[in-house]
């Protein structure tokens, strides 16, 4: 049996083909049992994301297994199987540990470093499971990833630096004041970015949220969705007066907001530090406003050096996940190598205990009159005979196994002490 990884992801087919495949969690149970009915795999896991489609298992012939499972996925979805066909990858044995051990630890990610995908591959193997088609080897595989994932975000940096242009200006917030609960925010215009970094804003503690925008309809309309308050445009300028961090992108030739306009504003905050992340292109806020005392102003430009920086600091920590993936899977295939000849080495134990006991009583039935203290020196003797004698056998397997010959090894064993194949 060989443990493998099949699939696709954004590195190997468009946004339109992997759409196409992906299969609603409630879905995937009813594909992975179809598969598992094929009998061309003892084991399967389905992931399924907006950026990967993959299946994990286990089976004799890694590529029938492949080629059925995205045939049922194909049919499931109502796709041409042979369009998919080309952009798949297959991943075998250390490969495949090393393939499964980097999606989790978000190393194959699109965001290198982002912490969605752990909870994805989480829930996959949890549904595998409710559907009955995890075995021993998924398991085991699927408990080392998770542990790996655990400590590639716990030992290294890779996901603690902002790498979108939202929580760049989040992280920045963060710098300027010791807190950012209670801190009141105001948007001027109404536009995705903003509407975002509000949004991750008000997720560390910022409220309220007022927003402001030429049309009044929209700018109800998100301050519903951010349970705030509509302001009108008109009112921008006592509104920034009142708030720690305003958030601008509206559209307009020319800055909305000037240095006197805001310089009148700082004298009645008494030093109460402000804050402005102008995404706007023409900027919303004039450039000198940056010079007032207490104010801080970040372009789009600036918030875009931030996140190469932070990007920057991600691939240094990715590097040191890589080295700690690399140690890890050759921990798990050492681990891996011994599971696979742990069923001969129990079959021969087996025997083996099953002749020494036999022969002992066969002993101890001669010498009924043996003593209590002379049946547990013969019971003790008996024992130490048969795992002297099945030390070098044993060892001799599990070496074998490393170094790629297990198979013809165990068979030897299985054939010399009459094991019956039990492997």
């Amino acid at each position: 049996m060989t443990l493998f990884v099949a699939g696709l992801n954004h590195k190997t087919a468009s946004v339109d083909v992997r759409e196409s495949l992906a299969v609603e969690e409630d879905k995937l149970r009813d594909v992975l049992r179809d598969v598992q009915l094929l009998g061309v795999a003892t084991e399967l896991v389905i992931l399924s994301t907006c950026n990967r489609v993959e299946v994990y298992g286990v089976a004799d012939a890694p590529g029938v297994a492949r080629a059925a499972a995205f045939r049922e996925l194909a049919r499931f979805r109502g796709v041409d199987a042979t369009a998919v066909e080309p952009v798949l990858y297959t991943h075998v044995d250390g490969d495949a540990v090393r393939h499964a051990f980097r999606v989790a630890a978000s190393l194959d990610s699109m965001m290198l470093g982002e912490p969605q995908i752990l909870g994805q591959v989480k829930d996959a193997f949890a549904l595998a499971q409710t559907a009955q088609t995890v075995g021993p080897a998924l398991h085991g595989l699927f408990s080392q990833t998770f542990a790996v994932a655990k400590r590639v975000r716990t030992e290294t940096e890779i996901g603690r630096h902002a790498v979108s242009v939202s929580f760049a200006a989040v992280e920045l917030a963060k710098k300027i004041f010791t807190g950012l609960a209670g801190r009141a925010v105001l948007l001027v215009g109404a536009g995705k970015m903003s509407e975002l970094a509000a949004r991750h804003l008000v997720e560390q503690g910022a409220f309220p949220v007022y927003v402001t925008n030429r049309t009044w309809a929209r700018a109800q309309e998100l301050a519903r969705a951010l349970s705030g308050t509509a302001v009108p445009f008109d009112d921008m300028l006592g509104a920034v007066g009142d708030v720690d961090i305003v958030i601008t992108s509206a559209t307009a030739p020319q800055p909305l907001l000037t240095r006197a306009g805001v310089a009148g504003l700082m004298a009645r905050r008494r030093g109460r530090p402000l804050f402005f992340i102008d995404i706007a292109v023409p900027r919303n806020v004039e450039s000198a406003v940056n010079t007032l005392d207490d104010v801080y102003c970040y372009d789009i430009d600036d918030l875009r050096s931030v996140v190469d920086a932070n990007l920057r600091e991600r691939l240094r920590e990715a590097q040191r996940a890589e080295s700690m993936v690399e140690r890890e899977v050759a921990k798990f295939l050492a681990r891996l190598s011994d599971l696979e000849v742990v069923p001969t080495i129990v079959s021969l134990r087996e025997r083996a205990e099953a002749v020494r006991v036999t022969e002992l009583r066969r002993a101890l039935a001669r010498l009924p009159a043996a003593s209590e203290e002379t049946r547990e020196a013969m019971e003790a003797l008996s024992t130490a005979i048969v795992n002297k004698f099945l030390h070098t056998p044993i060892t001799k397997l599990r070496e074998s196994r490393r170094a790629g010959t297990s198979r013809s090894s165990m068979d030897l064993v299985q054939e010399l002490f009459g094991l019956g194949g039990r492997a």
